[in-house]
């Protein structure tokens, strides 16, 4: 009777510590289809939504941030915009945030916002001057609003 006890307890601890591993382990290989699979990321999509807010990305990658004083639900930031900055290189659109993280993992996200060198107005000296830690809790807030929108126009060059 202990005995079957005992490996009835060694078992449901075996079971428990898998499901919390797998739960707790960095998502490199499987995309996270709802909310509830951010449970162990919360920290880092509340510390992601602050350097959203004040590191400006609204202002370029959210459709009408600017002309509504930044009244602009959550469920539609990052989502890109058509209205185009024009500067003495051409036309610049402030691309879908939300597309592009898709296709990165956490690392690949930290490695390309490190070394990005865009045109005016994309700040990107910012970018690649910001933590690790910054970038990762970024990488996850923007995964956690999740894909949505198109994609924005393509840069259109300045024609003499």
């Amino acid at each position: 009777m202990k005995f079957k006890l005992f490996c009835l307890v060694v078992t449901s601890f075996a079971v428990f510590g898998f499901f919390f591993w797998d739960s707790a382990q960095s998502d490199t290989t499987k995309p996270m289809k709802n909310k509830t699979d951010f449970y162990f990321k919360m920290g880092l999509v509340k510390e992601g939504r602050r350097l959203v807010k004040r590191l400006g990305c609204n202002d370029c990658h959210t459709a009408g941030y600017l002309k509504l004083k930044g009244k602009v639900p959550e469920k539609k930031w990052l989502t890109g915009d058509t209205f185009g900055w024009r500067g003495p290189l051409g036309t610049s659109y402030g691309s879908n945030l939300r597309l592009l993280i898709n296709n990165y993992t956490e690392n690949e996200w930290i490695k390309m916002a490190k070394t990005l060198k865009s045109r005016p107005p994309m700040p990107h000296a910012i970018l690649n001057a910001m933590s690790d830690e910054d970038l990762r809790a970024v990488y996850w807030f923007i995964r956690y609003l999740g894909p949505s929108g198109k994609p924005a126009p393509d840069f259109k060059p300045l024609t003499k």
